[in-house]
């Protein structure tokens, strides 16, 4: 809790467990199914096991978060001595996870902001940041709201996709996107990803999300960039891009996330990119 409001976020975020425990953060965790077998993420099944698992799954899909879920947490927040709870989350064009908290918001016994990133992953993430940290400098839950969809409006990501094949089994590629020369470097929008450019090597598509990287750099107006670099099955990738960006001038801060099964289970083993957000965020 901070200060006397409750944040509330789910799994997809993918925010690092330090962060979690400083604020105190509620996750509501989203499911994954693997040949029939459901799992909450990071209550049921470690990210580990899910890649290893995935590697030979027939099927895998995914789920929002539960009405129920959101209910329960709610409750444990009124309970905890909350007056309001500020509740962020994965992209309605993307799960249904907001529906589910707009609904269990409806019987909390406290009022409960319920914020649409339009984002998943780690650029979920950058946004929980921003509205955690407005609650932290004394801002109200609406002003910390405004901030989190400021910030989902200037968040920009570059990643690839090894096994781009489950992006397009799960819908996930916009109609019409081209990714079947070379190795694409995507970024995903609210309409879905969109192929950026084509690399023939990992390491040219490294050289290439830290140049997208450094461009929000130089075009910042004097801000600097708050940048997440993560992977899923992919670490020695996000090492490497890692290594580049933390160079970048301009960058004031990396943090390293690891994708798990709710946005892995759509991109696949071999995943790995960076998002970033320029600081201050404008309101």
């Amino acid at each position: 809790m901070i200060g006397k409001t409750a944040v509330v976020v789910d799994s997809a975020g993918y925010l690092p467990q330090s962060i979690v425990e400083k604020y105190g953060l509620l996750v509501a965790p989203l499911s994954v199914e693997l040949d029939g077998e459901q799992y909450l993420e990071g209550v049921d099944i470690t990210t580990e096991e899910f890649y290893e698992r995935l590697a030979s799954a027939k099927s895998v899909s995914t789920s929002q978060a539960a009405i129920g879920r959101f209910i329960e947490l709610y409750r444990q927040a009124a309970e905890s001595g909350a007056a309001e709870i500020l509740s962020v989350h994965i992209g309605s064009s993307i799960s249904g996870t907001v529906q589910s908290a707009r609904l269990a918001s409806e019987s909390s016994s406290v009022a409960v902001t319920v914020v649409d990133t339009g984002q998943a992953s780690f650029a979920e993430g950058l946004c929980v940041l921003e509205g955690i940290e407005a609650l932290a400098e004394g801002k109200s839950s609406a002003e910390a709201a405004s901030r989190v969809e400021a910030a989902s409006k200037a968040v920009g990501n570059t990643f690839v996709v090894k096994a781009l094949d489950l992006a397009k089994r799960g819908g996930r590629l916009a109609s019409g996107e081209d990714a079947s020369a070379g190795i694409p470097v995507l970024a995903l929008t609210l309409d879905g990803m969109k192929v950026m450019g084509t690399a023939t090597t990992l390491e040219e598509a490294t050289h290439l999300m830290t140049k997208n990287v450094e461009e929000a750099a130089q075009t910042a107006s004097g801000r600097r960039l708050r940048v997440g670099v993560g992977h899923g099955a992919a670490s020695e990738i996000a090492a490497a891009l890692r290594a580049r960006i933390a160079k970048i001038e301009g960058v004031e801060e990396v943090i390293e996330y690891v994708v798990g099964p709710a946005v892995g289970a759509h991109t696949g083993a071999g995943t790995a990119g960076a998002v970033y957000l320029a600081r201050p965020v404008l309101v």
